[in-house]
């Protein structure tokens, strides 16, 4: 695939809404990420974060979010 068709695609997925999932009762009234959900987690069982980890952390936030109520 050239070049330009693969940024091309990467600007799309970008530009795109995150998912949301609506969890009543399961998470406070603020939306929370899926990035910061595993990022809690992981600080959770005392795993120290790295520079990939916030990287990480900031693309599942772009991609899905729980959000208690409308």
């Amino acid at each position: 695939m050239p070049r330009r068709k693969r940024k091309a695609q990467r600007k799309d997925r970008s530009d795109r809404q995150p998912y949301r999932v609506r969890l009543p009762g399961f998470v406070s009234d603020q939306e929370v990420g899926l990035g910061d959900l595993v990022k809690r987690v992981t600080y959770g069982f005392a795993i120290k974060p790295c520079g990939g980890c916030e990287q990480r952390a900031r693309a599942l936030n772009r991609s899905l979010i729980f959000s208690g109520r409308r």
